[in-house]
């Protein structure tokens, strides 16, 4: 049985950052239309399963409302919190249950949700977020397609992922969290809003990836250097007075901001970063998320065991030079 997984965070691109920025609001009726094009994509390319994470707003039934698929469509067995736990408890499950590939809709924050359930499964994240430099914004129809070729195993999931690279959030060097685009040292003690708004707050920045392209933190990184998300390497910002320049980058949509470098180093996989204020917050793919107790050691280190992520665009591209799709008449 081939099975795959869709995970659809209902609270997504709908978080105060939509007011503080410029951002539009992703409402869940388009993530139901959504949700209802993968199931038929999914279908049409061979998977005969799909579970998927319940939650309140029941995204996935209402999909169902409308279509007659062919093949099972169950939700996993799991308390609904409704907070990004849900989301980790779920990928968790779906690995357990067998599933081969998990599709997420939301932003980096349930990407990364999602990946703290599993890595061992390749993950295909659809951008319904506020902060997208992790998820892509692809036709959900076609997005079916192709991760329903990987979970069917049609086309070789090696030839349609790409590795990408992840941080290792440390105290006491043990980890404690992951980060899959950018981590920011906050000084300041409160979470509150979760979001980074004061980067004068902000004395060391840690990037996975980097884009001239890109919105959130890493367009900071984006302004200097460019890496890719299969590049074993990260790049590691010093913030502050005394700046050898400034950048000037998108850190929210509508939202600029003018950031002093002091420094840059590139990151090797492995190498371990010291973070220097303390006590104080990290932020992991925008939101400040782990505190740095006082007396307490925290550190930053990039990993090269990151999650394999379905390239749409290359998969379908070896589906066609197999001719899955073509059949004589």
């Amino acid at each position: 049985m081939s099975i795959a997984a869709i995970l659809a965070n209902p609270a997504s691109g709908k978080d105060i950052r939509r007011l503080v920025a410029h951002g539009s609001v992703f409402d869940n009726q388009e993530k139901v239309r959504m949700v209802r094009r993968l199931i038929l994509g999914l279908e049409r390319s061979g998977v005969t399963k799909i579970l998927y994470m319940p939650d309140s707003y029941a995204i996935i039934p209402r999909a169902l409302n409308s279509i007659s698929p062919s093949i099972p469509i169950e939700a996993v067995e799991m308390p609904i919190r409704s907070n990004q736990t849900d989301t980790t408890t779920a990928a968790g499950i779906m690995e357990t249950l067998g599933a081969k590939c998990l599709i997420v809709l939301g932003g980096d924050g349930t990407s990364r949700a999602a990946c703290k359930g599993t890595v061992a499964v390749p993950i295909l994240p659809l951008s319904t977020g506020t902060n997208n430099v992790f998820p892509f914004m692809g036709e959900a129809t076609i997005a079916g397609l192709a991760a329903g070729l990987v979970a069917s195993g049609r086309l070789p999931r090696e030839a349609c992922c790409v590795h990408s690279c992840m941080f290792d959030i440390l105290l006491n060097d043990a980890v404690v969290d992951i980060a899959l685009v950018d981590a920011a040292v906050y000084d300041d003690v409160f979470l509150a809003s979760r979001a980074v708004w004061h980067m004068e707050k902000v004395p060391q920045l840690f990037l996975t990836r980097c884009s001239a392209s890109s919105i959130g933190l890493s367009a900071i990184g984006g302004q200097i250097r460019s890496i890719l998300p299969e590049e074993p390497r990260g790049l590691a910002l010093t913030l502050g007075p005394n700046a050898s320049m400034k950048v000037t980058a998108a850190i929210a949509p509508g939202m600029f901001t003018e950031v002093p470098l002091v420094d840059v180093s590139e990151m090797a996989p492995g190498e371990i970063f010291p973070i220097h204020v303390n006590p104080g917050i990290i932020a992991v793919d925008g939101e400040r998320e782990v505190e740095i107790p006082r007396g307490s050691r925290a550190s930053i280190r990039l990993s090269t065991a990151g999650p394999m992520v379905v390239d749409v665009q290359k998969t379908m591209a070896l589906a066609r030079q197999e001719g899955l799709f073509c059949q004589p008449s």
